[in-house]
């Protein structure tokens, strides 16, 4: 497998967005964008011609957005936490990404950070900014609310046995004197195939939990790949089309090979078209019949 990344799904201001984040982030960049044809635009209801996917980078990581109608919301269940050198630092990132958004935690000084704070920005997407060394500038946390509280160590077990290269990290757990039920997993880190990860558990009585407005991209090389992840990730879950999954815990993947993406933003419409027909007719996606279609055999 070559790699995860974060997809971001947005109503109909993916550009937007994306251009907000790629101006307040350093090493940041603008890729390709597929636009809806006449065949994608059906399911989605969205408009021939707008556009559908936004590759971007964040820090120098690869992340990407679309637009797919007010199907699903953001919600603080899955943020983005970025570590800082200093509270200058903090502060640079706190002000620009509060614009237009509301505070979760206020910007201020906590045990664990002399500087640290967690917000909603305009668009819906939850940040963690504080003060702290790590290995990956940005990196996705996952809180495990409601039914799934209590539940983050497990999950984290269960990732790391499905990717290569993996490990679990620090791990830090709540103690009697918190507000949460001593021995949950107040704060975990792991590693999936290189990508840095936290994860954290809460009892609290929040009104969200993990939606597929934020999911996770596996872009894998064979169809061997792609049948391990797609079949082991929904384990337990719930399969879904176009090589999406909803894995036990509620969080959601999208297994997808790496030469699809080439195929689709083919400069020949009608190569494109084809495998994008294809790729709509199927669940776990399959490489041959997809590069067949794309070939026109």
């Amino acid at each position: 497998m070559k790699t995860i990344f974060p997809y971001l799904w947005f109503d109909s201001n993916a550009e937007e967005a994306v251009t907000f984040y790629t101006s307040i982030f350093k090493n940041s960049s603008v890729g390709d964008m597929l636009k809806y044809d006449e065949v994608s635009a059906v399911p989605s209801g969205m408009p021939v011609g707008s556009i559908l996917t936004i590759a971007f980078t964040l820090e120098g990581q690869p992340f990407a957005a679309l637009n797919g109608g007010p199907i699903f919301k953001f919600t603080p269940a899955t943020s983005f936490f970025v570590s800082c050198k200093d509270a200058a630092e903090v502060e640079s990132y706190w002000n620009k990404l509060i614009e237009g958004g509301s505070v979760l935690m206020e910007l201020q000084k906590y045990p664990f950070s002399e500087k640290y704070g967690w917000l909603q920005d305009k668009y819906g997407v939850s940040w963690q900014i504080g003060v702290g060394e790590a290995k990956q500038k940005i990196r996705p946390s996952l809180l495990f609310v409601k039914e799934m509280s209590g539940k983050a160590e497990e999950a984290m077990d269960f990732y790391v046995s499905m990717f290569p290269n993996s490990s679990v990290g620090t791990k830090s757990r709540y103690g009697k004197e918190m507000p949460q039920s001593e021995g949950k997993l107040n704060y975990g880190e792991m590693v999936l195939n290189g990508y840095h990860m936290v994860v954290m558990d809460s009892d609290m009585d929040h009104k969200f939990g993990f939606s597929q407005a934020i999911s996770f991209d596996v872009s894998c090389d064979t169809q061997e790949e792609i049948d391990h992840f797609y079949d082991g990730l929904s384990e337990g879950g719930e399969k879904q089309p176009c090589g999406w999954v909803i894995d036990k815990f509620g969080v959601a993947w999208q297994v997808e090979p790496v030469v699809l993406y080439s195929m689709l933003m083919d400069k020949d419409p009608v190569k494109a078209k084809r495998a994008m027909t294809q790729m709509l007719k199927m669940q776990k996606l399959d490489i041959e019949p997809i590069q067949k279609a794309y070939e026109g055999k």
